[in-house]
């Protein structure tokens, strides 16, 4: 059975290996036999309430195994899903289900309180799914319980072309913006995936990031493309480093990926020496670079994996991969993010759109089957993120403009410069926010570092945490800068922190970084 939707690789797998665990979340589980069944009656309570190929509907919860049976029954509907970010501001989400035309809400019990608040504020909701009580106002409120007793219903009819998910992500202006894939992205990603790195059913995946978090679509869509394992890992171990590494030994994790900031807190204080991850075959990352530092002292740590890096905004479902095969040491300058996928087309070019020669720096622009249709009721928005090159009179090619500045290497395919709207232009120098990054991590002390621009864009701080009981002083760091760095790029400031603020995909959050210090004079 080919699939050709999203849904059909669960009914897929099902078939094929029914009582095969699919999806498992503090010691429970549901096998694919169970997913198939469950999602199917989702899909049948929410095509009786309404719900018709090419609606919106959201999902609104923490981490859980009903998780996948709100994205598949979504799917089996005919409908696309949203997912919401479970930390977010009530305000916040209510505006992105203002936004979206969210009518049908799936959530659990531990929010309830939340979504009483978007009853009473600005939400406009027909019905809510999965609370016990039924909250007050006149939205239907279905059970988690009802849905397991309500017959299963057939999948709604819908084409490849078909929208899947609309994944919100910040936007420049502060509003939220809406990145829209279909079923023939998704599954272009999720097959591309499982070819890259020979994924079979026997694999079992660590799902780490939440599910508005586009690298959770690895674990979400290719597991079970394959019929493979994926283990939600609960959030509270996200933040406890030596309690996930237990976690990861005692399910025999073999795929992860994940931000390198997991990664490099696994390193720190996952007390890895301690834990058996010989089952652990292949380590991916993305999202943002990996300090070679740390990514050298975790490839010693697990000499058996294999190490990748995974490039690729969440508009295109990742496109380049590298695969890290020779040692990194402290010395080691950049992780390539190497090649396109071999279904994706990669263009460099300048400010002007000339395609750059070898060896010269340029914007990354990718044309790929899994780029998304695009955002979400943004006009202008698409209109500026897309370049076409003319084939022919009949023939247009469509690329994403991905904003990265980037070069060929030879060797390795592309190394990743810099992020466009991060190269900032002081007194006439141009300064890659960036490489003063990595200068600051380059020091011996520092654990991770973050810049951003100042008095209004008139001058660089930065921030920086640093190792266990380390101790170095502002001005030293300062100095070390000066020492590396063309006079007009050192910081006027360096802050010794506890944390970073972080976003929900667990960045640095630069925006909240900049108005904690900005206008403080420290030295």
């Amino acid at each position: 059975m080919r699939v050709n939707f999203l849904h059909e690789m669960v009914d897929r797998s099902a078939s094929r290996d029914p009582n095969r665990e699919a999806f498992r979340f503090l010691g429970n589980s549901l096998t694919y036999q169970a997913l198939a069944t469950l999602s199917s009656r989702l899909a049948g309570v929410l095509m009786d309430q309404g719900v018709r190929r090419g609606d919106r509907v959201g999902i609104y919860m923490n981490k859980a195994l009903e998780t996948p049976v709100a994205l598949y029954g979504i799917l089996k509907a005919g409908a696309a899903y949203v997912p919401i970010d479970p930390g977010a501001p009530v305000e916040r989400v209510a505006t992105m289900l203002e936004h979206c035309g969210v009518r049908h809400l799936i959530t659990g019990n531990d929010k309830r309180a939340q979504v009483q608040a978007l009853l009473d504020g600005k939400a406009r909701l027909d019905c809510v799914i999965g609370l016990s009580d039924d909250p007050e106002g006149d939205a239907q409120s279905i059970s988690w319980d009802a849905i397991r007793a309500a017959p299963p219903a057939a999948s709604a009819k819908v084409t490849p072309e078909d929208i899947a998910y609309i994944m919100y992500t910040s936007g420049s202006t502060g509003t939220p913006k809406g990145i829209t894939h279909t079923h023939s992205s998704g599954l272009s990603y999720a097959r591309a995936i499982a070819d890259l790195y020979a994924i079979t059913s026997s694999d079992r995946f660590g799902n780490h990031s939440p599910l508005h978090f586009d690298i959770s679509l690895f674990d979400y869509l290719c597991a079970p493309l394959c019929g493979a394992t994926t283990i939600i890992i609960p959030e509270p171990y996200t933040k406890l480093p030596a309690s996930l590494s237990e976690l990861m030994e005692a399910e025999r994790l073999t795929v992860w990926f994940s931000a390198p900031h997991a990664l490099t807190q696994l390193l720190l204080r996952g007390v890895l020496d301690k834990r058996d991850l010989s089952t652990l075959r292949w380590v991916i990352f993305g999202g943002e670079p990996f300090p070679p530092k740390y990514l050298g002292a975790l490839m010693a740590q697990w000499p058996h994996a294999r190490f990748s890096n995974s490039y690729g905004p969440a508009e295109v479902n990742m496109c380049t991969y590298h695969h890290v095969d020779a040692p990194v040491t402290e010395t080691t300058e950049t992780i390539p993010i190497g090649r396109a996928w071999n279904i994706a087309e990669a263009l460099i070019l300048d400010e002007n759109d000339h395609q750059v020669a070898p060896g010269e720096t340029g914007e990354l622009l990718i044309r790929s089957p899994t780029r998304m249709r695009g955002y979400w009721r943004a006009p202008a928005l698409n209109a500026a993120c897309f370049y076409r090159r003319n084939v022919t009179d009949d023939i247009t090619d469509v690329f994403y403009r991905t904003g990265d500045i980037v070069v060929e290497d030879g060797a390795h395919g592309m190394l990743f410069l810099g992020r466009k709207d991060r190269q900032i232009k002081i007194r006439g120098f141009r300064i890659e926010l960036d490489e003063v990054e990595a200068v600051l991590a380059e020091h011996g002390n520092v654990e991770e570092a973050g810049s951003y621009t100042a008095r209004e864009g008139t001058v660089i701080e930065a921030a920086v945490t640093l190792h266990g009981s380390s101790t170095v002083s502002a001005n030293d760091l300062l100095r070390h800068c000066a020492d590396r760095l063309p006079s007009y790029a050192v910081p006027q400031a360096v802050h010794i922190i506890d944390a970073f603020p972080r976003t929900t995909s667990q960045k640095i959050d630069r925006r909240a970084l900049a108005a904690r210090f900005d206008g403080n004079e420290v030295g």
